[in-house]
C-alpha cells in the first residue's frame, strides 16, 4: 500500500516539506494530502531538494515580494490584526502575560511582512533578573521575541504556561523556555525556536538583527 504524504501548505512560493502521515494528521489545518504523482513532479522538479533541511531558504531564494521576506534588521514591530500598524513599545507588553503575536514592518514604506505564516513573531515580557545572559542581550526591557513556528512540526506557539513560564505548542505539547533562549524543556522539538533579536528606536521595539537559526521545522 502506498504510504501517503504531505506537504506544508503555505501561501508563500518556497519549497514544499514532505511529512509523515502522523504529522499531516495531528497538525490537519496546516497540511493537505498529496498524491504519488504529486510528489513524483515535486521530487523530479527539483523542489523536493531541501528535505531534511530548513523548511525555510534565506531571502531571495524562492521569498518574493517584500511581505514575503523575514525580518529586516530596523523593522519594527506591530501586532497582528492591527489595521492601524501601531509600532509596540515595551509599555504594550504586559509582564507575565501570554505571547502576543506580531509581525514586522518596513519603517520606510510601512509594509507590512504578513505574506508569509511563518513570519510570525511572538513577544513575551520577563523578569530582567531571571533571563539567561545571551537571553538578555537579545531583549529590550525584559521583551524577548521568537518566531511563533514551533521547530517540531510547523505549528503555532501560541499558548503560554503561566505556572511554569513557558511557551507551549498545542499540537505536540512541546515546551519552550522563553527565559533561557527558547530551549526545549519538554516535548518532540528537536531544537529552541529561533530568537529575534530586539532593540529600541525612538521608544519603539524594533529589529536587532536577523533570527538566530533558520526559521521552520526539519522532518525526521
Amino acid at each position: 500500500r502506498a504510504r501517503v504524504r504531505c506537504a506544508l501548505v503555505d501561501r508563500s512560493p518556497r519549497p514544499a516539506r514532505i511529512a509523515s502521515r502522523s504529522r499531516c494528521e495531528a497538525s490537519g489545518r496546516l497540511f493537505a494530502p498529496m498524491n504519488r504523482f504529486g510528489r513524483r513532479t515535486l521530487l523530479k522538479s527539483g523542489i523536493g531538494a531541501g528535505l531534511g533541511l530548513s523548511l525555510v531558504p534565506q531571502p531571495g531564494r524562492g521569498q518574493v515580494g517584500p511581505a514575503s521576506v523575514r525580518a529586516n534588521r530596523g523593522d519594527l514591530l506591530v501586532r497582528a490584526g492591527d489595521s492601524t500598524k501601531t509600532p509596540l513599545t515595551p509599555a504594550d507588553i504586559p509582564p507575565g502575560a501570554p505571547p502576543i503575536i506580531v509581525w514586522s514592518m518596513d519603517p520606510k514604506d510601512g509594509t507590512v511582512r504578513s505574506g508569509s505564516r511563518l513570519n510570525q513573531v511572538l513577544l513575551v515580557r520577563l523578569d530582567v533578573r531571571k533571563l539567561s545572559a545571551e537571553t538578555r542581550s537579545r531583549s529590550v526591557d525584559g521583551v524577548v521575541a521568537y518566531t511563533a513556528i514551533c521547530t517540531h512540526t510547523g505549528c503555532e506557539v501560541d499558548e503560554w504556561l503561566a505556572d511554569e513560564a513557558v511557551l507551549h505548542c498545542p499540537c505536540h505539547s512541546s515546551k519552550f523556555d522563553p527565559g533561557d533562549g527558547a530551549r526545549v524543556v519538554e516535548g518532540e522539538a528537536p531544537r529552541p525556536l529561533p530568537a529575534l533579536p530586539l532593540r529600541i528606536d525612538r521608544g519603539r521595539l524594533a529589529v536587532a538583527g536577523p533570527f538566530t537559526a533558520p526559521v521552520g521545522f526539519e522532518s525526521a
